[in-house]
C-alpha cells in the first residue's frame, strides 16, 4: 500500500492558523490539491491567498461552516477547482473553559454546535458528493474495489480525560468521537472511511495562546508527556497522511491517539489538551 497522496484532493477545515494549516500545508507538499478552509478570511488570506492561483494544488474558500448553505457552496467551489473530493479533515475546532455549575452558561451549547454539529454536517454533505462521483465513474463498469474517500476528524485527550472547566470541550470531544463510530459504520458500505485523531501534547493555536500567557504550564505538560515533550503539528499532519491514503484502506471508525503517551499515565495537573 502506498502513502502517497498524489492526484487525490482535500479539504481542510480551520486551515488559517495552528493544527488546520499545518495539516494543509502538508498535505499539499505530499502531493495532494487541497482547499484550505477557515471563517478567518484575512488570515487565510495573508497565509496561503498568494498560493491559491488556478493552475495551483491550493485553493481557499472563507465562511461560517456552521450554515448549511456555506458548506454547499464550499463543496460546489472544490469540485469546480479539482472535480473531485477524496479526503475531507475536520480540524476547525473551538477550545474555551466552561463553569460546569452555571445553568445559564451557552458553551456547552456554543462548542457542540462548532465541534461536533459542523463536522457532522461538513462530513454527511462530503460523503454524498463522494458517493456521487463514485456511482458516475463506475457507471457502465461495475463497482470499483478501491476507496471513495476518507473522513478524518480530530478529537482530544478531553474526551476522556476531562478538567472542571472543560466540560463544554470535553463533551464535544466525545461527542465528535461516537459521531466517528457512527459514521463509519453509515459509510462503510459505501467504502467511506471514517476515522478521527484524539491529540494531546501537541502545539495547536490554542496550546501555543495558553503557554504564551502561562509560560509555567510547558513544563508541567511535559513532565505529564511519557515522551517529554510537545509535539510539533507536523506531527499530527504525519498522521492524517496516513489516515488519508491507501496504507490505512482496512482502518475505519478508529480514534487513534497522538498524545505522546499522556492517555496511559495519571496526569491530572497537566491540561487535557
Amino acid at each position: 500500500m502506498s502513502f502517497s497522496l498524489a492526484g487525490k484532493t482535500a479539504i481542510v477545515t480551520g486551515a488559517a492558523n495552528g493544527i488546520g494549516l499545518a495539516i494543509a500545508r502538508h498535505l499539499v507538499a505530499k502531493g495532494a490539491n487541497v482547499m484550505f478552509t477557515d471563517i478567518d478570511e484575512d488570515r487565510l488570506t495573508e497565509e496561503v491567498g498568494e498560493d491559491a492561483r488556478a493552475e495551483g494544488p491550493i485553493r481557499m474558500f472563507a465562511g461560517d461552516l456552521r450554515q448549511k448553505l456555506t458548506i454547499a457552496n464550499l463543496l460546489s467551489a472544490t469540485v469546480d477547482a479539482f472535480d473531485r473530493v477524496d479526503v475531507l479533515v475536520n480540524a476547525s475546532r473551538q477550545f474555551s473553559p466552561s463553569d460546569a455549575l452555571n445553568p445559564e452558561g451557552d458553551c456547552v451549547e456554543t462548542l457542540l454546535e462548532q465541534n461536533l454539529m459542523t463536522a457532522l454536517r461538513l462530513s454527511q454533505m462530503t460523503a454524498r458528493r463522494m458517493i456521487q462521483r463514485a456511482a458516475r465513474d463506475s457507471a457502465g463498469e461495475g463497482a470499483a474495489e478501491g476507496a471513495v474517500g476518507s473522513i478524518i476528524n480530530l478529537s482530544s485527550l478531553a474526551a476522556t480525560r476531562t478538567q472542571a472547566n472543560l466540560l463544554g470541550y470535553s463533551i464535544s470531544c466525545a461527542a465528535v468521537e461516537q459521531m466517528t463510530r457512527s459514521l463509519a459504520v453509515a459509510l462503510a458500505p459505501h467504502r467511506i472511511r471514517v476515522n478521527a485523531i484524539s491529540f494531546a501534547s501537541v502545539m495547536s493555536a490554542s496550546l501555543q495562546s495558553s503557554l504564551r500567557d502561562t509560560p509555567a504550564m510547558r513544563p508541567v505538560i511535559e513532565a505529564a508527556t511519557p515522551l517529554g515533550r510537545i509535539a510539533a503539528a507536523d506531527d499530527l499532519a504525519e498522521t492524517v497522511q496516513f489516515l488519508a491514503s491507501d496504507a490505512a484502506a482496512f482502518i475505519t471508525g478508529q480514534v487513534l491517539a497522538v498524545d505522546g503517551g499522556r492517555g496511559l499515565v495519571d496526569a491530572a495537573a497537566a491540561p487535557a489538551y
